[in-house]
């Protein structure tokens, strides 16, 4: 009964589960290592700029747990390459020559320049002259970054494919113009949200991390004050420990306050070209089922809507007059499509844009392969594009809450309620780039290339149901060996607290034994 329920199974749904299984869980780590190797940077050099070794404890107290997420970054990172050839080959073949492009610069520059700055950084504590050996983080920081750039270049052209053509001969769409693919207006503005989304999620770690131990600390000083009442020996002197994580914190805290200003701009600017370059997944997005706006009247914005389980109209809808075509225009009446025009659109023909080369030229062979919508799941887009704006404002106040509780020297309380905020504001940043993604993807669909390449057209011809099904429990039974040794080893480090340092010197001997700082 299990071989025959397997066999009725769709490839391309699980082919999607597995991309999507550990597409997400790769980026778990990927905005924390963005911005994180940054504040490293920073730390570092404001050590090597003052001699003040707190900041040379919160370099390699966060350096460690940098080095954690980098590693689990790349094990994980590594599969979804392999993706393109397992599962979906015949994408991998139809824009190979465009995507492959950018994806071969990551490796070849981005990767190979971080890892060899890496490398240089973890062995060179004791070797390299401390200004020569802050430049390397500061290279590796670089390098992880523009990583970023190349990976985003080849995703963007997947949501607005410009910058190449269709060669009939071949069946294949080939490079035209590698700078349009570098200045595809998604990219422009989805780089710098991506990176101003890092910059909140590392920022809140390091925020929550030091938040935490110093409400720890405010537990043993009120021990402290506790037995100094009662006629005990005085308490020892107090280490820099508290004026690092007091740094740290409140770095961290002002830090994601200014990232979340800049996702906020960047993030409405991103709506904007994507209303011009993928208008259903804009009006997925607010679930707006009929056009609005251009008559004076304007688009209203969805706070909560609740459609028909076919997605065809809505039941109940709580909205903000015209807010809509100001997020989406630019202007208060701004006219925006509905779901169900786009819809009618696609249903006689017509083009996602008329004015992409690439869809015009495959545009007949498009409508062979019979896509009958051009409509995501609205649920799943619906909700994923405000778990993804709610999780990262809450963020934000509990940053705004921790700096409350830094003024004038004080520390956080030692509260239960306390450790629980410090880990949702962890975690909320995570979840909220991991739902910004489902949303970019899903609400892309049903398209791999947008208005171009059919998801179902994508897969692996020569792949079965149950080979997919195979790899997909391999995958996430691994995923999930990895995440406990992740959680483990974060947890543990996080615990040990800032480590003890010693002056470190240049060792200018030859004979010395290389030594590996942490």
């Amino acid at each position: 009964m299990l071989t025959r329920y397997i066999a009725r199974m769709d490839p391309v749904t699980i082919a999607r589960w597995q991309f999507g299984i550990t597409t997400v869980y790769h980026w778990f780590f990927v905005p924390i290592t963005l911005a994180l190797s940054f504040i490293v940077a920073i730390f570092q050099t404001l050590w090597v700029r003052s001699g003040n070794d707190k900041y040379l404890r919160l370099t390699k107290f966060y350096g460690k747990l940098f080095l954690i997420n980098f590693a689990m970054g790349v094990v994980t990172g590594i599969v979804q390459e392999f993706q393109f050839g397992m599962n979906w080959s015949e994408y991998s073949r139809f824009v190979g020559d465009i995507f492959g492009a950018p994806l071969a610069l990551e490796a070849l520059l981005a990767f190979f320049m971080e890892s060899v700055f890496l490398g240089l950084w973890i062995f060179g504590w004791d070797r390299l002259p401390q200004k020569i050996h802050a430049a390397c983080i500061w290279m590796v920081a670089i390098g992880t970054n523009l990583s970023a750039i190349f990976i985003l270049a080849a995703n963007s052209f997947m949501q607005n494919p410009q910058g190449g053509v269709y060669n009939p001969v071949t069946d294949r769409a080939e490079m035209a113009d590698f700078g349009a693919v570098l200045t595809n207006p998604v990219l422009l503005w989805a780089l710098p949200h991506t990176l101003m989304a890092s910059w909140l999620t590392a920022s809140a770690l390091v925020a929550a991390v030091s938040g935490w131990h110093l409400s720890k600390l405010n537990r043993t000083a009120a021990a402290a004050e506790e037995a100094d009442g009662a006629d005990a020996e005085p308490a020892k002197p107090k280490d820099n420990t508290e004026a690092a994580h007091r740094f740290a914190a409140t770095f961290a805290a002002i830090a994601m306050l200014v990232s979340g200003v800049g996702l906020t701009l960047t993030g409405d600017e991103s709506g904007k070209i994507m209303t011009q370059v993928q208008p259903m997944k804009m009006a997925a997005a607010e679930a707006l089922y009929e056009s609005a706006g251009g008559d004076g009247s304007g688009a209203p914005f969805s706070i909560l809507t609740i459609g028909t389980l076919d997605g065809s109209r809505p039941l109940f809808a709580i909205e903000v007059p015209n807010l809509l075509s100001f997020l989406a225009t630019g202007t208060w009446d701004g006219r925006v499509q509905g779901i169900n025009e786009l819809k009618e659109a696609h249903a006689q023909g017509q083009l996602v844009d008329p004015t992409n080369e690439l869809q015009r030229a495959y545009a007949d062979h498009m409508r062979a392969w019979g896509v009958e919508t051009a409509t995501p799941i609205i649920p799943v887009t619906y909700w994923s594009f405000r778990l993804m704006i709610g999780l990262g404002m809450a963020a934000v106040g509990v940053a705004v809450l921790l700096l409350w509780f830094l003024r004038k020297g004080k520390l956080p309380p030692n509260h239960i309620i306390w450790t629980l905020l410090m880990i949702a504001m962890t975690l909320g940043p995570l979840f909220a780039n991991s739902f910004g993604w489902i949303f970019t993807e899903m609400g892309r669909q049903p398209w791999l290339v947008s208005g171009v390449l059919p998801t179902m057209a994508g897969i692996s011809p020569g792949v079965t149901a149950t080979e997919m099904l195979i790899s997909v429990i391999g995958y996430t039974l691994v995923y999930g060996a990895l995440a406990v040794v992740e959680v483990g080893l974060m947890l543990k480090y996080i615990k040990l607290g800032l480590p003890e340092v010693e002056p470190v010197q240049q060792i200018t001997d030859d004979d010395d034994v290389l030594s590996f700082a942490y």
